[in-house]
Protein backbone atom coordinates (compact mmCIF):
# COMPACT_ATOMS: atom_id res chain seq x y z
CA UNK A 1 0.00 0.00 0.00
CA UNK A 2 2.67 2.14 0.86
CA UNK A 3 4.28 1.53 -2.52
CA UNK A 4 1.45 2.12 -4.40
CA UNK A 5 0.53 5.66 -1.98
CA UNK A 6 4.07 6.85 -3.25
CA UNK A 7 3.75 6.25 -6.81
CA UNK A 8 0.06 7.67 -7.09
CA UNK A 9 2.26 10.96 -5.11
CA UNK A 10 4.80 10.96 -7.38
CA UNK A 11 2.71 10.80 -10.37
CA UNK A 12 0.55 14.21 -9.06
CA UNK A 13 3.90 16.14 -8.13
CA UNK A 14 5.25 15.14 -12.35
CA UNK A 15 1.48 15.87 -13.44
CA UNK A 16 1.73 19.54 -11.82
CA UNK A 17 5.22 20.04 -12.50
CA UNK A 18 4.43 19.21 -16.43
CA UNK A 19 1.21 21.79 -15.82
CA UNK A 20 3.22 24.46 -14.81
CA UNK A 21 6.02 23.86 -17.86
CA UNK A 22 3.50 24.21 -20.14
CA UNK A 23 2.09 26.97 -18.79
CA UNK A 24 5.08 29.05 -18.70
CA UNK A 25 6.63 27.63 -22.70
CA UNK A 26 2.81 28.49 -23.66
CA UNK A 27 3.03 31.98 -22.02
CA UNK A 28 6.84 32.60 -23.90
CA UNK A 29 5.83 31.45 -27.11
CA UNK A 30 2.69 33.63 -27.12
CA UNK A 31 4.90 36.66 -26.80
CA UNK A 32 7.03 35.43 -29.74
CA UNK A 33 6.02 37.02 -33.33
CA UNK A 34 6.47 34.13 -36.07
CA UNK A 35 6.20 34.82 -39.52
CA UNK A 36 8.02 32.66 -42.71
CA UNK A 37 10.22 34.02 -44.84
CA UNK A 38 11.83 31.43 -45.96
CA UNK A 39 10.78 32.52 -49.92
CA UNK A 40 12.39 36.00 -50.52
CA UNK A 41 15.63 34.85 -49.64
CA UNK A 42 17.62 33.54 -52.27
CA UNK A 43 19.02 29.58 -51.26
CA UNK A 44 22.17 28.83 -51.60
CA UNK A 45 23.27 26.06 -53.72
CA UNK A 46 22.85 22.15 -52.05
CA UNK A 47 26.42 20.82 -52.33
CA UNK A 48 25.08 17.34 -51.39
CA UNK A 49 26.44 14.58 -54.07
CA UNK A 50 23.74 12.27 -55.17
CA UNK A 51 25.39 8.86 -55.52
CA UNK A 52 24.96 6.93 -58.67
CA UNK A 53 22.48 4.10 -58.92
CA UNK A 54 23.84 0.86 -57.59
CA UNK A 55 23.99 -2.34 -59.76
CA UNK A 56 22.14 -4.92 -57.67
CA UNK A 57 23.79 -7.86 -60.03
CA UNK A 58 27.23 -6.33 -59.89
CA UNK A 59 29.86 -9.26 -60.40
CA UNK A 60 27.49 -11.66 -62.01
CA UNK A 61 26.79 -12.21 -65.52
CA UNK A 62 22.53 -11.80 -67.00
CA UNK A 63 20.58 -13.30 -69.71
CA UNK A 64 16.97 -11.37 -70.20
CA UNK A 65 14.13 -12.80 -72.11
CA UNK A 66 13.06 -10.18 -74.21
CA UNK A 67 9.21 -10.61 -76.00
CA UNK A 68 7.13 -8.92 -77.87
CA UNK A 69 3.20 -9.68 -77.68
CA UNK A 70 0.70 -9.32 -80.25
CA UNK A 71 -2.20 -9.09 -77.98
CA UNK A 72 -5.08 -7.33 -79.46
CA UNK A 73 -6.77 -5.57 -76.11
CA UNK A 74 -7.75 -2.28 -74.98
CA UNK A 75 -5.09 0.14 -77.21
CA UNK A 76 -3.06 -2.93 -79.13
CA UNK A 77 -6.56 -3.45 -80.86
CA UNK A 78 -6.40 0.04 -82.62
CA UNK A 79 -2.76 -1.05 -83.70
CA UNK A 80 -2.66 -4.81 -84.72
CA UNK A 81 -6.73 -4.92 -85.51
CA UNK A 82 -8.92 -6.15 -83.10
CA UNK A 83 -9.61 -9.99 -83.12
CA UNK A 84 -13.43 -9.45 -81.34
CA UNK A 85 -11.99 -9.09 -77.57
CA UNK A 86 -10.00 -12.53 -77.76
CA UNK A 87 -7.74 -12.17 -75.00
CA UNK A 88 -4.76 -14.66 -76.58
CA UNK A 89 -1.68 -13.72 -77.52
CA UNK A 90 1.41 -14.75 -80.17
CA UNK A 91 5.12 -13.41 -80.03
CA UNK A 92 6.57 -12.46 -82.92
CA UNK A 93 9.79 -11.09 -81.43
CA UNK A 94 11.79 -13.32 -78.76
CA UNK A 95 15.18 -12.43 -78.25
CA UNK A 96 17.87 -13.11 -75.18
CA UNK A 97 19.72 -10.09 -74.13
CA UNK A 98 23.41 -11.41 -71.98
CA UNK A 99 25.19 -8.51 -69.90
CA UNK A 100 28.77 -9.60 -69.03
CA UNK A 101 29.71 -10.21 -65.83
CA UNK A 102 32.25 -7.03 -66.68
CA UNK A 103 29.45 -4.75 -68.39
CA UNK A 104 31.57 -4.71 -70.86
CA UNK A 105 29.69 -6.96 -73.47
CA UNK A 106 26.10 -7.24 -74.30
CA UNK A 107 24.63 -9.68 -76.81
CA UNK A 108 21.04 -9.96 -78.37
CA UNK A 109 20.22 -13.11 -79.97
CA UNK A 110 16.97 -13.73 -81.68
CA UNK A 111 15.34 -16.74 -81.44
CA UNK A 112 12.91 -17.42 -84.99
CA UNK A 113 9.50 -18.04 -84.49
CA UNK A 114 9.47 -20.71 -86.76
CA UNK A 115 12.17 -22.76 -85.58
CA UNK A 116 10.78 -26.18 -85.55
CA UNK A 117 11.43 -27.59 -81.84
CA UNK A 118 9.62 -29.30 -78.73
CA UNK A 119 7.75 -27.23 -76.63
CA UNK A 120 7.51 -28.93 -73.51
CA UNK A 121 4.39 -28.51 -70.87
CA UNK A 122 3.91 -25.55 -69.23
CA UNK A 123 2.05 -24.77 -65.89
CA UNK A 124 0.02 -21.59 -65.19
CA UNK A 125 -0.61 -19.83 -61.95
CA UNK A 126 -3.51 -21.95 -60.74
CA UNK A 127 -1.42 -25.27 -60.88
CA UNK A 128 -3.07 -25.83 -64.02
CA UNK A 129 -0.58 -27.40 -67.07
CA UNK A 130 -0.45 -27.00 -70.88
CA UNK A 131 0.76 -29.80 -72.65
CA UNK A 132 3.20 -29.07 -75.24
CA UNK A 133 4.18 -30.72 -78.64
CA UNK A 134 6.29 -30.55 -81.47
CA UNK A 135 5.77 -27.75 -83.93
CA UNK A 136 7.00 -23.56 -84.24
CA UNK A 137 9.10 -21.76 -81.53
CA UNK A 138 6.21 -19.38 -80.80
CA UNK A 139 3.74 -21.90 -79.67
CA UNK A 140 5.08 -21.89 -75.93
CA UNK A 141 4.23 -18.45 -75.48
CA UNK A 142 0.76 -19.16 -77.31
CA UNK A 143 0.02 -22.25 -75.14
CA UNK A 144 1.43 -19.92 -71.94
CA UNK A 145 -0.49 -16.78 -72.79
CA UNK A 146 -3.76 -18.45 -73.59
CA UNK A 147 -5.52 -17.40 -70.52
CA UNK A 148 -4.09 -14.14 -71.23
CA UNK A 149 -1.83 -13.53 -68.78
CA UNK A 150 1.75 -12.05 -70.13
CA UNK A 151 3.91 -13.41 -66.92
CA UNK A 152 2.18 -16.89 -67.66
CA UNK A 153 3.19 -16.29 -71.47
CA UNK A 154 6.76 -15.64 -70.25
CA UNK A 155 7.45 -18.85 -67.81
CA UNK A 156 6.23 -21.13 -70.91
CA UNK A 157 9.35 -19.47 -73.08
CA UNK A 158 11.64 -19.49 -70.48
CA UNK A 159 11.07 -22.63 -69.67
CA UNK A 160 11.02 -24.00 -73.25
CA UNK A 161 14.56 -22.28 -73.46
CA UNK A 162 16.00 -23.66 -70.50
CA UNK A 163 14.71 -27.33 -71.15
CA UNK A 164 16.20 -27.25 -74.91
CA UNK A 165 19.34 -25.43 -74.51
CA UNK A 166 20.33 -25.09 -70.61
CA UNK A 167 20.46 -21.05 -71.14
CA UNK A 168 19.02 -19.86 -67.47
CA UNK A 169 17.25 -16.83 -67.86
CA UNK A 170 17.37 -14.37 -65.21
CA UNK A 171 14.46 -11.86 -66.08
CA UNK A 172 11.57 -11.24 -68.84
CA UNK A 173 10.60 -8.38 -69.94
CA UNK A 174 7.09 -8.41 -72.18
CA UNK A 175 6.32 -5.60 -74.54
CA UNK A 176 2.95 -4.88 -76.38
CA UNK A 177 2.65 -2.44 -79.32
CA UNK A 178 1.43 0.29 -77.32
CA UNK A 179 4.50 -0.01 -75.40
CA UNK A 180 6.62 -0.32 -78.09
CA UNK A 181 5.32 2.75 -79.86
CA UNK A 182 5.50 5.05 -76.39
CA UNK A 183 9.33 4.10 -75.71
CA UNK A 184 10.19 4.67 -78.79
CA UNK A 185 8.56 8.26 -79.16
CA UNK A 186 10.12 9.02 -75.05
CA UNK A 187 13.60 8.83 -76.80
CA UNK A 188 12.65 11.11 -79.66
CA UNK A 189 12.36 8.27 -82.80
CA UNK A 190 15.12 6.36 -83.99
CA UNK A 191 17.58 6.71 -86.62
CA UNK A 192 17.49 4.76 -89.63
CA UNK A 193 18.91 4.31 -93.12
CA UNK A 194 16.14 2.80 -95.24
CA UNK A 195 17.93 1.18 -98.38
CA UNK A 196 14.66 1.83 -100.88
CA UNK A 197 11.39 2.78 -101.49
CA UNK A 198 9.41 0.33 -98.85
CA UNK A 199 5.56 0.80 -99.07
CA UNK A 200 2.97 -1.87 -97.35
CA UNK A 201 -0.75 -1.57 -97.74
CA UNK A 202 -0.95 -3.79 -94.79
CA UNK A 203 0.97 -2.69 -92.54
CA UNK A 204 0.22 1.01 -93.37
CA UNK A 205 3.96 1.92 -94.24
CA UNK A 206 5.19 4.19 -96.81
CA UNK A 207 8.94 4.91 -96.36
CA UNK A 208 11.32 6.88 -99.04
CA UNK A 209 15.05 5.52 -99.35
CA UNK A 210 17.80 8.01 -97.30
CA UNK A 211 18.02 8.71 -93.19
CA UNK A 212 15.49 9.55 -91.55
CA UNK A 213 13.70 9.19 -87.87
CA UNK A 214 11.22 6.79 -87.62
CA UNK A 215 8.69 7.85 -84.99
CA UNK A 216 7.22 5.17 -82.73
CA UNK A 217 4.21 3.88 -84.81
CA UNK A 218 6.51 4.05 -87.97
CA UNK A 219 9.03 2.01 -85.99
CA UNK A 220 6.37 -0.33 -85.10
CA UNK A 221 5.08 -1.34 -88.77
CA UNK A 222 9.04 -1.09 -89.68
CA UNK A 223 9.19 -4.25 -87.40
CA UNK A 224 6.35 -6.12 -87.63
CA UNK A 225 6.48 -5.98 -91.46
CA UNK A 226 6.25 -9.35 -93.27
CA UNK A 227 4.88 -7.83 -97.17
CA UNK A 228 5.02 -4.96 -99.32
CA UNK A 229 3.96 -3.94 -102.99
CA UNK A 230 6.87 -2.39 -103.28
CA UNK A 231 11.04 -3.02 -102.03
CA UNK A 232 12.41 -6.25 -100.92
CA UNK A 233 10.59 -7.77 -98.32
CA UNK A 234 9.78 -11.48 -99.25
CA UNK A 235 7.41 -12.08 -95.88
CA UNK A 236 10.17 -14.51 -94.30
CA UNK A 237 10.19 -14.01 -90.59
CA UNK A 238 14.69 -14.60 -91.21
CA UNK A 239 14.48 -11.24 -92.77
CA UNK A 240 12.11 -9.57 -90.04
CA UNK A 241 14.44 -10.33 -87.32
CA UNK A 242 16.98 -8.21 -89.48
CA UNK A 243 15.18 -5.56 -89.36
CA UNK A 244 14.20 -5.30 -85.61
CA UNK A 245 18.20 -5.82 -85.20
CA UNK A 246 18.92 -2.95 -86.87
CA UNK A 247 16.53 -0.74 -85.19
CA UNK A 248 17.36 -2.14 -82.22
CA UNK A 249 20.97 -1.27 -82.74
CA UNK A 250 20.14 2.21 -83.73
CA UNK A 251 17.86 2.73 -80.57
CA UNK A 252 21.05 1.41 -78.41
CA UNK A 253 23.11 4.07 -80.20
CA UNK A 254 20.25 6.83 -79.63
CA UNK A 255 20.15 6.33 -76.34
CA UNK A 256 24.05 6.20 -75.79
CA UNK A 257 24.02 9.66 -77.71
CA UNK A 258 21.27 11.36 -75.67
CA UNK A 259 22.98 9.59 -72.15
CA UNK A 260 20.37 7.78 -71.20
CA UNK A 261 22.37 5.26 -69.28
CA UNK A 262 23.78 8.04 -67.05
CA UNK A 263 20.78 10.84 -66.81
CA UNK A 264 18.38 9.53 -64.13
CA UNK A 265 15.80 11.92 -65.20
CA UNK A 266 15.66 10.33 -68.88
CA UNK A 267 15.91 7.12 -68.00
CA UNK A 268 12.93 7.01 -65.67
CA UNK A 269 10.85 8.98 -68.17
CA UNK A 270 11.72 6.16 -70.55
CA UNK A 271 10.65 3.63 -68.04
CA UNK A 272 7.61 5.22 -66.84
CA UNK A 273 6.63 5.67 -70.75
CA UNK A 274 5.90 2.28 -71.13
CA UNK A 275 5.38 0.87 -68.24
CA UNK A 276 1.40 0.72 -68.73
CA UNK A 277 2.55 -2.01 -71.39
CA UNK A 278 5.08 -3.50 -70.04
CA UNK A 279 5.11 -6.99 -67.88
CA UNK A 280 8.38 -7.94 -66.14
CA UNK A 281 9.32 -9.92 -63.14
CA UNK A 282 9.38 -7.99 -59.90
CA UNK A 283 13.01 -7.98 -59.69
CA UNK A 284 13.91 -6.05 -63.00
CA UNK A 285 10.09 -4.70 -62.62
CA UNK A 286 11.81 -2.63 -59.30
CA UNK A 287 13.33 1.05 -60.32
CA UNK A 288 16.32 0.92 -58.34
CA UNK A 289 16.99 -2.61 -60.11
CA UNK A 290 16.67 -0.87 -63.53
CA UNK A 291 18.67 1.93 -63.05
CA UNK A 292 21.92 0.45 -61.40
CA UNK A 293 21.67 -1.60 -63.92
CA UNK A 294 21.68 0.75 -66.91
CA UNK A 295 24.31 3.04 -65.23
CA UNK A 296 26.79 -0.38 -65.19
CA UNK A 297 26.81 -0.45 -68.68
CA UNK A 298 27.60 3.46 -68.96
CA UNK A 299 30.95 2.46 -70.46
CA UNK A 300 29.62 -0.07 -73.02
CA UNK A 301 30.81 0.66 -76.48
CA UNK A 302 28.90 0.27 -79.30
CA UNK A 303 31.03 -1.82 -80.61
CA UNK A 304 30.93 -4.47 -77.66
CA UNK A 305 26.79 -4.85 -78.52
CA UNK A 306 26.30 -8.33 -81.06
CA UNK A 307 23.18 -8.53 -82.70
CA UNK A 308 22.78 -11.80 -84.41
CA UNK A 309 19.91 -14.87 -85.05
CA UNK A 310 20.74 -18.70 -83.28
CA UNK A 311 22.42 -20.61 -85.95
CA UNK A 312 19.17 -21.48 -88.89
CA UNK A 313 18.83 -23.21 -91.92
CA UNK A 314 15.58 -23.52 -94.06
CA UNK A 315 13.81 -26.88 -93.98
CA UNK A 316 12.59 -27.41 -98.13
CA UNK A 317 10.23 -27.08 -99.42
CA UNK A 318 8.31 -25.87 -96.26
CA UNK A 319 10.76 -22.85 -95.54
CA UNK A 320 10.06 -23.86 -91.73
CA UNK A 321 13.31 -22.65 -89.98
CA UNK A 322 15.88 -25.81 -88.26
CA UNK A 323 18.56 -25.61 -85.86
CA UNK A 324 22.12 -26.18 -87.23
CA UNK A 325 24.17 -27.89 -84.95
CA UNK A 326 26.32 -24.59 -84.57
CA UNK A 327 23.90 -22.99 -82.11
CA UNK A 328 25.37 -25.40 -79.48
CA UNK A 329 28.07 -23.67 -79.74
CA UNK A 330 26.42 -19.75 -79.19
CA UNK A 331 24.74 -21.28 -76.32
CA UNK A 332 27.42 -22.58 -74.56
CA UNK A 333 29.05 -19.02 -74.56
CA UNK A 334 26.43 -17.78 -73.66
CA UNK A 335 25.84 -19.96 -70.54
CA UNK A 336 29.63 -19.38 -69.79
CA UNK A 337 29.86 -15.53 -70.41
CA UNK A 338 32.25 -15.90 -73.26
CA UNK A 339 32.09 -13.40 -76.23
CA UNK A 340 29.87 -15.64 -79.02
CA UNK A 341 32.06 -17.25 -81.50
CA UNK A 342 30.00 -18.09 -84.34
CA UNK A 343 26.88 -15.96 -85.52
CA UNK A 344 23.55 -16.93 -87.33
CA UNK A 345 23.17 -15.86 -90.58
CA UNK A 346 20.88 -12.79 -92.12
CA UNK A 347 18.14 -12.81 -94.42
CA UNK A 348 19.31 -10.04 -96.60
CA UNK A 349 16.60 -7.63 -96.31
CA UNK A 350 19.15 -5.30 -97.65
CA UNK A 351 21.86 -7.52 -99.12
CA UNK A 352 21.53 -10.32 -101.30
CA UNK A 353 20.67 -13.71 -99.98
CA UNK A 354 22.80 -15.17 -97.51
CA UNK A 355 21.75 -18.59 -95.78
CA UNK A 356 25.42 -18.98 -94.69
CA UNK A 357 26.77 -18.81 -91.12
CA UNK A 358 28.53 -15.84 -91.33
CA UNK A 359 31.90 -17.87 -89.49
CA UNK A 360 33.48 -17.31 -86.10
CA UNK A 361 33.58 -14.11 -84.34
CA UNK A 362 36.87 -12.65 -82.77
CA UNK A 363 36.35 -11.79 -79.08
CA UNK A 364 36.91 -7.81 -78.77
CA UNK A 365 38.71 -6.54 -75.55
CA UNK A 366 36.63 -5.13 -73.34
CA UNK A 367 37.42 -1.07 -72.65
CA UNK A 368 38.98 0.11 -69.62
CA UNK A 369 37.60 1.75 -66.84
CA UNK A 370 38.58 4.86 -67.94
CA UNK A 371 38.03 4.92 -71.42
CA UNK A 372 35.53 7.03 -73.33
CA UNK A 373 33.58 4.82 -75.46
CA UNK A 374 32.32 6.51 -78.77
CA UNK A 375 29.23 8.34 -78.74
CA UNK A 376 27.85 9.69 -81.82
CA UNK A 377 24.92 11.87 -81.87
CA UNK A 378 21.54 11.41 -84.08
CA UNK A 379 22.87 13.96 -86.55
CA UNK A 380 25.92 12.37 -87.06
CA UNK A 381 24.22 8.82 -87.49
CA UNK A 382 22.10 10.14 -90.07
CA UNK A 383 25.06 11.26 -92.03
CA UNK A 384 26.32 7.63 -91.83
CA UNK A 385 23.39 7.02 -94.38
CA UNK A 386 24.87 6.87 -98.23
CA UNK A 387 21.91 5.94 -99.83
Amino acid sequence: MFIRGAALTLAAVSGFALVYYQTLSNQFEGAITVKDNSSLVEKLPVQVETPPPTDGAAGRALNILLLGSDVRTGGNARIGGDLGGSTSMRNDTTIIMHISADRSRVDLVSIPRDTIVTVPTCTFHDGDTKKGWTGKFNIAFANGGERGDPSEAAACVQHTIQQLWGVPIDHYVVVDFTGFIHMIDAVGGVPMCIPERIVSKKAKLDLQPGAQILDGYTALAFARLRTAETGNVTGSDLQRIDRQQELLYQLARTAMAKNLLTDVGQLTQLIRAGAESLTMDPTIGSTDYMLGLAFSLRNLDTDNITLTTMPWEYERPSYNVLIRPEAAQLWDDLINDRPLSVLGADDGWDNARDESLSGATQPTAPPSDNAEPDRKSVEQILAECTV
